[in-house]
């Protein structure tokens, strides 16, 4: 038990004491955009479940690739709360409120929002990209999907995923989060799993920049330095010991 226990705040010790103390030092005040992305999800999923908002909520946030790329790319900073019709949306308000709310605290808002959209936007750029190249092609898919409405707020949970478990060397969890993605869409090739896979590629780009820019200027990328968090960890600045660089 000893062992599991050492493992366990090996993976997620560094990450789950930012939560704690941002949760600690401002408790609900500490995630106002994830609170506004799940009442925002909630309100796109009562309204297009009604007759008169459907097609309101496609106008608005529904993104697919057969359209003019200048209104998907209108559209697609919305579609990251629009839930899709098909799944249950407890499933996705849970996911954003979990997985937003861990990286508003950890990274910041702005930060939040900036990756959850690339990886977004990766997925969205795919598709059109994958449509272009055919579906005899190994990364192509079928003219059908061009049809397919993309990910809505998946996207975006899965990129935030792999970057938070990333800037707090959760590598376990990153390699499980990246294995179900991949494991998806061997079991089943949709749209869907292609746009996941792109974004979380998308991410681990992110990542490698983030990487490069800290090492050049000398700072530790790790957990709790520079991340734009009002986290305890970032408090303690001088006082700590300092982790070792990043690589």
């Amino acid at each position: 038990m000893n062992a599991v226990s050492r493992l366990a705040r090996a993976e997620w010790g560094p990450l789950y004491a930012a939560v704690r103390d941002g949760l600690v030092a401002k408790k609900w005040r500490a995630i106002p955009v994830t609170l506004a992305a799940v009442c925002l999800t909630a309100l796109m999923q009562y309204v297009q479940n009604q007759e008169w908002g459907y097609q309101f909520v496609q106008n608005l946030g529904s993104v697919r690739a057969e359209e003019p790329l200048w209104l998907a790319l209108l559209r697609t900073p919305l579609s990251l709360f629009v839930p899709a019709l098909d799944l249950p949306v407890w499933g996705a308000l849970g996911q954003i409120l979990l997985v937003f709310g861990i990286a508003e605290i950890t990274l910041g808002w702005w930060r939040m929002l900036v990756i959850g959209y690339v990886a977004t936007l990766a997925g969205t750029l795919y598709a059109r990209f994958g449509i272009w190249l055919g579906e005899d092609h190994l990364l192509g898919l079928a003219a059908s999907d061009a049809q397919v409405v993309d990910t809505g707020p998946s996207a975006a949970v899965v990129g935030l995923a792999v970057f938070v478990c990333w800037r707090y060397r959760a590598w376990f969890t990153m390699l499980l989060v990246i294995g179900a993605m991949v494991g998806e869409t061997l079991i089943d090739d949709n749209l869907a799993g292609r746009e996941h896979l792109a974004a979380i590629i998308s991410v681990l780009l992110l990542c490698g920049v983030s990487a490069l820019r800290h090492r050049r200027s000398g700072m530790w990328s790790g957990p709790g330095a520079g991340s734009g968090s009002t986290t305890g960890a970032g408090r303690r600045g001088a006082g700590s010991k300092r982790p070792p660089s990043s690589s």
